[in-house]
């Protein structure tokens, strides 16, 4: 009998605890025998959970968000994080507690977002390994170990400074660096002061799972990444093949790809946390309709209300506006020809694998550095001259990319990266994740 128990903890917000699930999936799936208690908040639960494809040895359970009984949430996320990371162990240890009762199995192994820190305490309570899981875009990592360099260079910031002492990540500047790693003093938060101390927190992990692929990453950045970690893993970001794909097409969009010619159509996704301001959903909207290209568009129907009079109507035999879009498969599309992106690490994992080349306009967090990897380091994509949208800037990028002659080399580059990624994902390239298989096993 197996009473390998395996206690997941999430970091309930945004993006995050899809391409945690994912991971913990494919380990369900190579390991049937071994429990899995994915343990996140009601609201983040309750997102992932009710899909068909959950196996039967991974139970979620939630714990709380820390939010008091009567508060008005203000509509910053931030104050959000800060609320249940003020919960600490005391609340990760009833997530424990939860999933011990319901299993009858002890506990025998913690993996976490590396965002919650705090998980590290209550394993080292429990005297089982602890395993840090890194969602945002891999390079970031390397800012949290470098942190009093940066503040330092930032404060003297003058002009357009590349960060030339982080290893491998020399063409990075100040100004992509998150500004919640620059808090300190009176600025400082509970998630900047979590985020302050990943540098001292994860090389006590057992290992480090990067949610991405080695052979894109600068490999003096994974030289030094691993100088200061036990054990560096790379685990394929994708949705296992193995899985059902949940993403429906309620919207329609893949019969309306499909009518499209190749490479012919850009699609504008800015993820769901975050949009632009009015005046830049403005300037989106006129480049799209000057430029004259297909486009495919979702947007929620608060921010539709938000674009210019008549829009909709005019481009409504060459554009299709959804309030939702099934993105892999969208992007995996043979007629999408440039993504119009925020840069989250997810959509930035997805365009990559499908060759999709990007324009970026980066909005906090790690999108900045995921901006300028795109497009200094890969070559890849562009961003948007300043870091806004405005409609003469993007009618050029599009232009740029789609069709112009200049553009052909992001073109072959990003289909050069779609070719090092399928290698890298077919069984012989999944080491890493073998090697995690067995850490767990061993634990």
């Amino acid at each position: 009998m197996n009473n390998k128990h395996v206690a997941v903890f999430a970091f309930p917000f945004g993006s995050h605890p899809m391409p945690l699930l994912n991971l913990v999936l494919k380990l369900a799936h190579a390991d049937p025998n071994t429990s899995f208690s994915f343990i996140g908040t009601h609201k983040s639960n309750a997102i992932l959970f009710p899909k068909p494809h959950i196996p039967i040895n991974i139970k979620a359970y939630s714990i709380s968000d820390g939010i008091p009984e009567g508060h008005p949430l203000a509509n910053h996320p931030i104050e959000k994080v800060n609320f249940f990371l003020k919960t600490g162990v005391d609340n990760l240890q009833k997530g424990i507690q939860l999933a011990e009762a319901d299993t009858k199995k002890r506990v025998t192994c913690i993996i976490a977002d590396a965002f919650v820190t705090s998980s590290l305490l209550v394993a080292q309570s429990l005297n089982v390994p602890w395993f840090a899981f890194w969602p945002p875009v891999s390079c970031s990592l390397s800012l949290y170990f470098y942190k009093e360099l940066i503040r330092q260079h930032f404060a003297n910031h003058v002009g357009n400074t590349t960060l030339d002492f982080l290893p491998g990540l020399s063409k990075l500047h100040v100004e992509d660096i998150p500004e919640d790693l620059l808090f300190v003093g009176e600025k400082e938060t509970v998630f900047s002061r979590e985020l302050a101390s990943l540098g001292r927190v994860l090389p006590q992990a057992k290992a480090v799972v990067m949610n991405f692929f080695e052979e894109l990453d600068p490999p003096s950045f994974v030289q030094d990444m691993r100088s200061k970690l036990k054990s560096l893993l790379y685990v394929d970001p994708l949705p296992s093949s193995l899985l059902p794909q949940p993403d429906a097409d309620s919207s329609g969009c893949l019969s309306w790809l499909d009518s499209k010619s190749s490479k012919s159509v850009v699609y504008v996704c800015f993820g769901t946390i975050v949009a632009p301001p009015q005046h830049e959903l403005a300037a989106v909207a006129e480049a799209l309709e000057q430029s004259g290209f297909p486009f495919l568009w979702p947007l929620k129907e608060d921010l539709r209300r938000l674009l210019p009079s008549g829009f909709v109507e005019r481009t409504n035999t060459r554009g299709k506006i959804v309030p939702w879009a099934p993105q892999t498969r969208v992007l995996a599309h043979d007629s999408l020809g440039v993504f119009v992106t925020h840069c989250g690490a997810n959509s930035v994992s997805e365009s990559v694998s499908s060759g999709v080349p990007m324009i970026c306009r980066p909005f906090f967090a790690d999108q900045g550095v995921a901006a300028r990897v795109i497009q200094n380091v890969w070559e890849i994509g562009m961003m948007m001259e300043g870091k806004v949208f405005t409609t003469e800037g993007l009618v050029k990028s599009l232009n740029l990319i789609m069709v112009g002659e200049e553009g052909k080399k992001i073109r072959d580059n990003a289909l050069k990266v779609k070719k090092i990624v399928q290698d890298a994902a077919r069984p012989e390239g999944q080491r890493d994740f073998n090697t995690l298989l067995e850490l767990l096993s061993t634990s």
